[in-house]
């Protein structure tokens, strides 16, 4: 699709649980921004209510999680089912960080979008949510 959206699309960036590092999830952040998406970064040691609260509050159009400790397979079915809970079907949950590729696996069949690993070309991970978003939400 190489229409033109109507809209900034709007992503939250989320640091979960007591994962005290962040700089990849800056670097994430700055280059979204850079791609011309509005990006709202919630910083670290949030809950999954508190970020699943911010992405409605901000109406986002994607939630994407860094998380490097090791805690994905409790963090992303949390955030899901929150997600549904307050009828955000429409919202893409996506992130990136150290998850192996088959925990990356069983989160995406459980409706978790595509997991990207550390050293992932930030382009991609732009295009990707872009992708998504025009294919998934009323724009």
């Amino acid at each position: 699709m190489s229409e033109q959206l109507s809209r900034p699309i709007r992503v939250l960036v989320a640091k979960v649980g007591l994962d005290g590092h962040d700089r990849g999830a800056r670097v994430i952040a700055t280059a979204l921004r850079d791609a011309g998406i509005e990006v709202i970064y919630t910083g670290l040691r949030q809950t999954p209510e508190m970020v699943v609260n911010a992405a409605l509050q901000e109406d986002v159009d994607a939630i994407g999680i860094s998380i490097l400790s090791g805690a994905h397979m409790t963090v992303f079915p949390k955030v899901m089912e929150l997600m549904k809970q307050k009828g955000m079907n429409d919202v893409l949950l996506t992130g990136g960080g150290i998850i192996p590729d088959a925990d990356a696996r069983q989160l995406q069949a459980a409706g978790v979008g595509q997991l990207f690993p550390p050293g992932t070309p930030t382009t991609e991970i732009a295009d990707y949510i872009r992708g998504w978003v025009k294919k998934n939400r009323d724009f």
